[in-house]
């Protein structure tokens, strides 16, 4: 079966400064996917591209079988959300306001709001548990309600793919997880997410397919359980480590080697 949305002999650039190049990707449909990697890899420039908000100098992005820059940009929004790493929030804007707006892509000129809009944005906020903030202006929040909301808005365009840019930075730990928990809930849901993340761990415990990024290259994808291994992690990081099973998930859980001397097992 064809992946919705994937990407074929990519070269992707900055002007003249090439940051990937013959890079292919295809995202299991329905699949929890994380992309990682080093710093400057080229993970948030792939997720870009995926979006359309970078177009290849080289090869294609495929949605749904068509190019994805030659497709309407509403219908695009109809089928593909994404969270940007950083987002500007109009000035004075309420929750209730701003969520609405990811209803945008379904707007005509001769239908307007609709029944199945405050619908989609009522479910939008409770998924996301801003409902009781729909009131406030978002300058207000603290960072972990703001990406609550922003997410709300993501939802209440109700597509079918979602792609997330680091969703989790300058987040606490405790809204790291408050977010992917919730990123879990909507994958479990039928949505297939797509998201940038730098912690590993967290990366292994969420996701359903990896991939592995360095230097603008895909090293490695598949079952975070199939393919993290001390030596990848050392090839991809620059890090020694040992992997045992996360202890609640099952998952692989990276720890890194100590500096200096090995510490010795309890007895």
């Amino acid at each position: 079966m064809t992946a919705r949305l994937s990407g074929t002999d990519l070269t992707l650039a900055y002007d003249q400064r090439i940051v990937a190049s013959e890079l292919s990707v295809s995202i299991p449909d329905r699949s929890f996917t994380v992309i990682i990697g080093p710093n400057a890899c080229g993970k948030s420039t792939l997720l870009r591209a995926l979006a359309r908000m970078l177009k290849p100098k080289k090869g294609a992005v495929h949605l749904d079988g068509g190019v994805i820059t030659a497709l309407p940009s509403k219908e695009v929004a109809r089928r593909l959300g994404l969270l940007p790493q950083s987002s500007i929030v109009p000035d004075g804007i309420t929750v209730a306001d701003l969520v609405a707006r990811g209803r945008y892509p379904h707007q005509r000129l001769m239908r307007q709001w609709s029944k199945a809009d405050e619908a989609a944005v009522t479910e939008a906020m409770r998924a996301t548990d801003v409902a009781g903030l729909a009131d406030r202006i978002v300058d207000e929040l603290s960072g972990g309600q703001r990406q609550r909301v922003w997410l709300a808005m993501a939802l209440a365009q109700e597509t079918p793919i979602l792609l997330l840019d680091e969703p989790t930075t300058f987040l606490d730990i405790s809204h790291q997880i408050e977010v992917l928990d919730l990123c879990a809930d909507l994958h479990e849901a039928g949505r297939t997410m797509v998201a940038v993340l730098h912690d590993l761990n967290q990366a292994c415990r969420y996701a359903t397919h990896l991939i592995v990024m360095r230097d603008g290259s895909v090293l490695a994808e598949g079952r975070p359980a199939e393919i993290v291994t001390p030596e990848l992690v050392e090839r991809v990081f620059e890090l020694r480590c040992e992997i045992i099973q996360d202890p609640l998930s099952g998952t692989p859980l990276i720890v890194p080697e100590c500096r200096g001397r090995r510490v010795a097992s309890p007895a």
